[in-house]
């Protein structure tokens, strides 16, 4: 789960990473309010949970509460990336004499946290990356053996900041971060910028926090911070109905049955010259209410014309999954043209009364590459 930058600064705050002051805001009224509160030149920051907000002009100095709200008013309703602005993060202004990156993600190829730390802040880090990686000093943290402050002292030494009263402060938030990352079970806390002030006070600027869905049950109150109005409608509906979904913008809908499946099938319509609308994991079941609720979500898009029902038998059956799709669509009457892929346990029975329904919109392929190309023919 991604939160919003005033929600990671509020996780950054209470685990004792310095960060500037500020207030949320839905409306101008509240921008300027906020400003005035504050009685400092303020920063109107877009929150989106996306890259990218200043180059389209969501984030803005103001110098006044009048300009915060003229900011305000600008900015809210912005689309940025498909990512439309309801909310704002109204922040104490703050001069930057340095700007470094700092963070803590989950490298699933070591299954180890890394450290990433380089003097060159304030632009994406894949640049940095791709054209000066000897200026990304990089740290593993084995968790048998935890965080230990030598290992922040070699990352700062790495990145090559030299400026003593920065180093103390920096090892102190460097340590900070990793709590927050092992005490929130995030998967990725990034600082871009973590600024140096003209009085020499480091501290950070900005915040991507993204906390692993699966520890969300033992952080309610992180879970609370989820803003379900930032998913496609289809998505939230989905979520309702614990329906492993997301959308996409072609028009073949896609459901099947573990999320390899899925990949592989969305890969396999590219091919056939289609793409996809969604990904949709039915999981290892076919019940009927699974089919249902599944078919229900991805027919609800508009942009659907077609659906490709991709089933691979192992722990379930493809006569029950057959028997359970017929059920489904008798209860949501849906019109769409469907092709039915079955391979695995029972496949012939399933195939069989598909074809026994006599259902119009329904069509069976006896291969993969076969059932997406007919999916995306119907789709056109």
């Amino acid at each position: 789960m991604d939160l919003y930058e005033y929600q990671g600064k509020e996780l950054f705050k209470r685990f004792g990473i310095p960060v500037s002051e500020g207030r949320v805001a839905a409306t101008p009224d509240e921008a300027r309010a906020a400003a005035e509160e504050l009685g400092t030149q303020v920063v109107v920051k877009a929150q989106v949970l996306t890259g990218g907000r200043g180059k389209a002009g969501g984030i803005k100095l103001a110098d006044s509460p009048d300009e915060a709200a003229q900011h305000a008013e600008a900015i809210l309703g912005m689309d940025i990336n498909g990512h439309v602005v309801r909310k704002l993060w109204i922040e104490q202004a703050s001069d930057i004499e340095r700007e470094y990156y700092l963070s803590v993600t989950f490298d699933r190829g070591e299954k180890k946290a890394l450290f990433m730390l380089t003097k060159e802040g304030g632009i994406d880090i894949e640049e940095v990356a791709a054209e000066r990686p000897e200026a990304l000093a990089r740290l593993h943290v084995d968790p048998l053996e935890g965080f230990q402050p030598y290992q922040a002292r070699r990352l700062i030494y790495a990145a090559g900041i030299e400026d003593p009263d920065e180093q103390k402060q920096i090892l102190t938030i460097v340590q900070k971060l990793y709590d927050a990352f092992v005490g929130a079970d995030a998967m990725l806390c990034e600082i871009n910028p973590l600024i140096v002030t003209p009085e020499g006070q480091v501290k950070a600027l900005d915040s991507k926090f993204t906390v692993d869905d699966s520890a969300l049950y033992k952080h309610p109150d992180i879970a609370e911070m989820r803003d379900l109005e930032a998913y496609p409608p289809e998505e939230r509906a989905a979520r309702e109905k614990s329906v492993t979904y997301v959308k996409l913008d072609g028009e073949v809908g896609i459901l099947g049955n573990g999320a390899g499946l899925v990949m592989s099938t969305l890969d396999v319509i590219a091919l056939a010259g289609g793409k996809p609308a969604n990904f949709c994991d039915l999981g290892g079941g076919g019940d009927a209410q699974g089919v249902v609720d599944a078919l229900e979500i991805i027919s609800a898009d508009p942009q659907v014309k077609s659906i490709l029902f991709n089933i691979f038998a192992g722990i379930t059956r493809c006569d029950i999954v057959a028997r359970g799709m017929l059920q489904a669509l008798d209860q949501t009457k849906i019109a769409h043209p469907i092709v039915v892929r079955f391979d695995g346990t029972n496949a012939e029975e399933g195939r069989q009364i598909l074809e026994d329904a006599g259902r119009d919109n329904i069509h069976v392929e006896a291969t993969m590459l076969d059932a997406a190309r007919r999916a995306v023919e119907l789709a056109q």
